[in-house]
């Protein structure tokens, strides 16, 4: 499939003419793209996400893959172009106002507080609670530690929950750092590179946490570990220099001669 091929195939799916009421995709971008200092970083026509799905992006670094992310969350403005979500166009909304709408994201190093409990983590990232002032002064309500509970036991740190966090393995980390971000019910997910300096059994762990949680959420993640990528079981898409050159499941990809040229080959 060509690169442009790819473009069309989105614009087929999601025609301009309803794209606002299509119900198909819970993110939508159309005509986008990101120039920094004359340099264009991103340049994506058409590009989307099912509801529920577990996406994977893929490609060398400068490929676009984190400024699509930055674009999306609303860190960064683009260009031109637009970007929907759940068909409503949030292009230049505030990055706190995105996030409210449900788009949480996770960044590579796990933002946790060292110095707190597994279990003050999550209190500390309860809804109203993202400061050490809300944190003592709010009561914890009895629903509220049964989600935190909940998503504890479901990343296997429930009996790490009073374990002051820099005691906790880097894989641990990771998972309470996704577990803070799940803990708002975000409806869109994006995880930049998850298995960045797991064991093996740690990269085990975390494809089946992603896996487990797309049946809650709809996940967009940016990994180079093509094992976990394997792992994932996904479609994937390739970005390279700022432009989709290709999309399929992983082991198409790695015979695909563009991306092996790209990026596998390197």
């Amino acid at each position: 499939m060509k690169p442009n091929n790819l473009s069309e195939f989105y614009k087929d799916k999601s025609p301009l003419i309803n794209r606002l009421s299509s119900k198909e995709y819970i993110l939508f971008v159309e005509e986008l793209t990101a120039v920094f200092d004359g340099f264009k970083a991103l340049d994506i026509p058409a590009w989307g996400i099912k509801k529920g799905e577990l996406r994977v992006l893929i490609g060398p670094n400068g490929a676009g893959k984190t400024t699509l992310c930055d674009l999306i969350s609303g860190k960064t403005k683009p260009t031109t172009g637009y970007i929907f979500f759940e068909g409503k166009d949030i292009t230049n909304e505030l990055e706190s106002d995105i996030a409210l709408k449900g788009i949480g994201r996770k960044f590579q190093t796990p933002k946790v507080y060292d110095s707190l409990t597994t279990y003050d983590n999550m209190e500390l990232a309860l809804p109203g609670r993202r400061s050490i002032f809300n944190y003592i002064k709010d009561t914890v309500t009895s629903n509220d530690k049964e989600k935190i509970k909940y998503i504890l036991e479901k990343v296997n740190l429930i009996e790490h929950h009073d374990k002051e966090a820099r005691h906790l393995s880097h894989g641990q980390r990771q998972w309470l750092s996704i577990s803070m971000l799940i803990l708002s019910k975000p409806k869109l997910l994006l995880i930049d590179e998850p298995a960045a300096g797991l064991s093996d059994i740690e990269t085990q762990l975390t494809a089946e946490l992603l896996i487990e949680l797309r049946n809650d959420h709809t996940i967009m993640v940016i990994e180079h570990d093509m094992d976990f990528v394997r792992k994932l079981d996904s479609k994937v898409t390739v970005l390279n220099e700022g432009k989709l050159l290709a999309e399929d499941n992983i082991t198409s990809l790695t015979n695909d001669s563009r991306v092996i040229e790209a990026y596998l080959g390197r």
